[in-house]
């Protein structure tokens, strides 16, 4: 089957003072308005103006305080410790953009189905139904006590309750019929109530009973985003997201990994081309494989060693600084690991060691600089030959693009590898629609669709 011009393209932002790169908040080049709208909206144009599907927020509730147990050392070097409420600042990027899908995360552990049903169902419809949720259960301790909780939940527990929690989120949506709405003011009816259900869910984590209050949106839904990485998260993601990115070094393990989704997704009564994998990137662009390397290598320069150590430590749930650099961990702290799991696993693996050190967490990891994910450097028709391969070989069905640097990696990628995309037709040159599931080419959802035999 032909997928000419269907290769998806989302920017994945920071609701902060950097991007996911902790050190591009020192590259000369990062704007520093970041806590003003403008800063957003003139991201949101650019993307716009490039095509992108989606522009989409993830989010923490809190620094990365974790390592020593203080926040001194994040705050002093600016590592991620300015987090804004993400869906105040779709709403302004909604409003300078008329196409553009825009994405936040909000979290199954720490907010309530109602909320979450009533704060995304009206955006998309402020939004003209380009709006999706990007799903979390939330990493570590941090988050849990600004929370009000003693303690961050046990990993596989956590998507156990957000199953029962997507459920309740779903029927919420699906809860106004489309025609429920009627306005006839000469006989005096509002809306059909046959046409409004009223949800009585009792379950294992949550008793809700009551009615909906937004009618169904333009999309119907909204779009819903997960990125699974460990055994339970994969399950989790392949059960109900409909654009899963991921991390990836190289493209076998891509396609492997594709491969592995789009089975898993089928196997649970899923048409698996309605949900897109894509991959997490950085890009770095030059008129020259030699400018190319010097950029890289500038940004490169901004990464501390300190950035790693704190943002391991925030993802693991785990003080990196109670352990010396070339210290093991034990079988028992892996086990406790409470955060993403799929990192611990992931250095496992790389560093073909049962019993990593820090500084294979470190070095295998990659957190804290732009080898965290895939890199495509270099010349733009380089980039766009391996964007193209990736996508053509089954590897992925788009890319989530991380910038190094604010706004420029944006401005540079829509100027200069778009176009190239473009021209091998495997990008669109305008946009299929006017709701975020119209432009990356997913159904309109029927109600109830998502309830599938166990």
């Amino acid at each position: 089957m032909s997928r000419r011009g269907e290769m998806a393209l989302i920017a994945f932002l920071q609701a902060q003072n950097c991007s996911n790169y902790a050190g591009s908040w020192r590259h000369p080049e990062t704007m520093q308005d970041y806590l003003k709208p403008q800063y957003y909206q003139r991201i949101a144009r650019i993307l716009e103006d490039g095509r992108f599907h989606m522009a989409f927020f993830d989010d923490r509730l809190a620094m990365p305080d974790i390592l020593g147990r203080d926040h001194a050392e994040a705050v002093r070097n600016g590592i991620r410790v300015v987090k804004m409420d993400p869906v105040s600042i779709l709403s302004a990027m909604g409003y300078a953009t008329e196409k553009l899908g825009l994405g936040a995360t909000y979290s199954t552990t720490y907010y309530e189905p109602f909320h979450i049903a009533r704060v995304f169902a009206t955006l998309d419809h402020m939004l003209g139904g380009r709006v999706a949720w990007n799903v979390v259960t939330s990493l570590n301790d941090s988050e849990a006590r600004n929370m009000g909780r003693s303690e961050h939940p046990e990993h596989d527990l956590r998507y156990d309750r957000a199953d029962e929690f997507m459920e309740i989120v779903l029927s919420l949506w699906d809860s106004w019929d489309d025609d429920a709405i009627k306005n006839d003011r000469e006989t005096g009816l509002f809306a059909d109530p046959t046409k409004v259900r009223r949800l009585k869910h009792h379950g294992r984590w949550y008793d809700v009973e009551g009615t909906f209050t937004v009618p169904r949106t333009p999309q119907g839904r909204p779009v819903l985003l997960q990125a699974g990485q460990s055994g339970r998260g994969k399950t989790f993601a392949a059960n109900w997201g409909e654009l899963i990115f991921i991390t990836q070094r190289n493209i076998e393990a891509a396609r492997a990994n594709y491969r592995e989704f789009k089975e898993s997704i089928a196997a649970l009564g899923r048409n698996p081309d309605e949900v897109k994998v894509c991959p997490a990137i950085y890009s770095i662009i030059g008129t020259s494989e030699d400018e190319a390397a010097e950029k890289k290598a500038q940004i490169e320069a901004l990464a501390k060693p300190v950035d790693g150590l704190a943002l391991l430590s925030e993802v693991l749930n785990y003080d990196f600084a109670s352990k010396a650099m070339d210290e093991p961990f034990t079988d028992e702290e892996l086990a406790g690991i409470k955060g993403l799991q799929g990192i611990r696993d992931r250095v496992v693996q790389g560093s073909g060691k049962k019993n990593p050190t820090v500084a294979d967490f470190v070095e295998v990891s990659g957190r804290g600089t732009i080898r965290d994910f895939t890199g495509f450097h270099g010349t733009p028709k380089k980039i766009a030959d391996e964007m193209t391969e990736w996508f053509e070989t089954d590897a992925c069905d788009g890319f989530v693009l991380a910038a190094t640097h604010m706004p420029g990696a944006y401005e540079d990628f829509v100027r200069l590898v778009v176009p190239e995309l473009q021209r091998r037709g495997v990008f669109r040159k305008e946009f299929a629609g006017t709701t975020l599931r119209e432009n990356l080419r997913l159904p309109r959802p029927r109600p109830f669709d998502w309830k599938r035999p166990a």
